[in-house]
């Protein structure tokens, strides 16, 4: 069995499934150098600790910026702890004033008024490309529908949509991904230019108010939220829209074709969105610090450490999911991965991100039923700590 987690290695995104059992069986409570976290990895105790904030707080959780050179986090200065106010970032009572004020713009009603924007933007795409019959999945057709929708959701002028996405793809690699002292310095630049961007737009919203998330949070300051918090709920949104859901619908098509269920049944689009998101998560997990000394399977966990909530193994955890490394379109349970997290955090988006991949799937399977990988065409995912994409994707119809 391999030693320990290593972010540097292709494993460790791709192919992670035979080290995470050997942890479940015999080390449930992993200690990992690599990482510089206790790890959780069965879906039993993933699920309580994500409902446990009294324990498991998320107090700073997501500013996971070890790696950073004492220069990049100089140059940061206050913004190396970004995300600090972030709703999923932070404990009640601050995470129930945050969720409450966002939780507006995510209602049932809006999420569903939201579909069929984002088909369009779907066949608006393939209007465009069908005719060439082949293209690069990941950066030609999975993200711009979503980058679109998220900006308009936002309210990110069209012209500023590139802008957005390539600083958002800077953002993901300093803070989430391992990178040499010079690149670091590069990209955070790039963050700071992003962070003054999103900074301006919410300005210019609380002049002149718009129908758009950004105004809506905009008004908010004073009475509930603080400017910072706005700027980081935005931010962190764009990060979805531009990278998440994206990520997400990548893997869901590679899986689908290398199962050869492709298209997608209509009747069994939703469960098979379940399920790919079970078996290839966008997300590989959470982090948490232990607010008191925890005692689990033999393993105490002192206060202050850092904890992995392994959503990734809890989702081919065979006491939950039969034969979780095979592909079952219509697996009863797969809905019940914890991708999206659980509890108080579970992902306030995450209505939208499910719409998102049933539309994505449902057009594309309509509109291109005889969807094919390339022979021979490159498959390797990004390296990352939380995240599993793949940077290139060729497909042929």
């Amino acid at each position: 069995m391999t030693e320990d987690f290593d972010v540097s290695s292709d494993w460790h995104v791709a192919a992670p499934y035979e080290f995470l059992r050997g942890l479940r069986e015999h080390s449930p409570v992993f200690r990992s150098e690599h990482l510089g976290a206790y790890v959780l990895t069965r879906y039993a105790d993933v699920r309580a600790a994500y409902g446990d904030p009294g324990r498991f707080s998320s107090a700073g959780s997501l500013t996971i910026s070890r790696s950073l050179t004492d220069r990049t986090r100089e140059k940061l200065g206050e913004h190396g702890s970004f995300l600090g106010s972030f709703v999923a970032n932070v404990d009640p009572p601050d995470h129930t004033r945050l969720r409450r004020s966002v939780s507006r713009a995510f209602t049932p009603r809006a999420v569903a008024a939201m579909e069929d924007t984002f088909r369009r933007l779907n066949e608006e795409l393939l209007d465009r490309l069908d005719p060439r019959g082949e293209a690069d999945f990941v950066t030609e057709i999975g993200h711009e529908p979503s980058v679109k929708l998220t900006a308009r959701f936002i309210g990110v002028p069209e012209q500023d949509e590139a802008f957005v996405q390539a600083h958002v793809k800077d953002w993901f690699q300093l803070f989430l991904s391992p990178q040499p002292p010079e690149r670091q310095l590069e990209l955070a630049d790039s963050f700071l230019t992003y962070l003054d961007y999103v900074d301006r737009l919410v300005a210019a919203r609380a002049k002149d108010p718009q129908d758009d998330f950004t105004s809506l949070m905009t008004a908010l300051i004073g009475a509930e939220l603080s400017h910072r918090e706005v700027v980081e709920l935005i931010s962190t949104i764009l990060l979805g829209g531009n990278d998440t859901v994206p990520n997400q619908l990548g893997n869901t098509v590679l899986r689908l074709l290398r199962e050869g269920v492709w298209p997608v049944p209509p009747g069994l689009v939703a469960n098979a969105s379940e399920e790919c998101m079970r078996i290839d998560g966008a997300s590989l997990g959470s982090f948490r610090y232990a607010a008191t000394d925890i005692d689990l399977h033999g393993v105490t966990i002192p206060a202050g450490a850092l904890v992995l909530l392994s959503t990734d193994s809890a989702a081919h955890d065979e006491s939950v999911f039969p034969d979780p490394g095979t592909f079952r379109i219509d697996r009863p349970n797969a809905a019940e991965h914890l991708v999206f997290g659980y509890g108080i955090h579970f992902c306030v988006g995450a209505a939208l991100g499910r719409l998102q991949l049933r539309t994505a799937l449902e057009v594309l399977g309509h509109r291109l039923p005889g969807l094919r990988l390339v022979p021979g065409g490159p498959i390797a995912y990004r390296k990352s700590i939380v995240g599993r994409g793949l940077p290139s994707l060729l497909v042929e119809w």
